[in-house]
């Protein structure tokens, strides 16, 4: 990704999860580049992507960077679509143990 495009984001969404075992390439699958919640993203106007992280010391311990032009943005985006995020969190919820919103963050100057 080029240091330009990463420029634009004005709102970065950082989650963490502790997956269950057994459950790594699903998990993967699912909130991966070309996963159920980045397709679903994907419909939002102002989302730029999402990056999923693996912890090297933790395997079961995993981060996704979700990329948005603005708040404003994704805040449009989820309230318009909160029925079909909820849906989505829901069936998510098989894979994981914990998740936790780490928080929402601008890309310093």
């Amino acid at each position: 990704m080029s240091r330009a495009r990463m420029k634009r984001a004005g709102l970065v969404i950082i989650w963490e999860f502790r997956i269950r075992p057994n459950q790594r390439m699903r998990f993967e699958k699912t909130y991966g580049a070309r996963g159920a919640w980045t397709e679903f993203f994907r419909g939002g106007k102002g989302y730029l992507r999402t990056e999923l992280l693996r912890d090297l010391l933790d395997p079961q311990r995993y981060c996704t960077l979700d990329f948005w032009n603005s708040s404003r943005g994704y805040e449009s985006f989820r309230r318009r679509n909160f029925e079909e995020y909820k849906r989505i969190d829901q069936k998510c919820e098989a894979l994981t143990i914990s998740e936790k919103l780490i928080g929402c963050f601008r890309l310093a100057k």
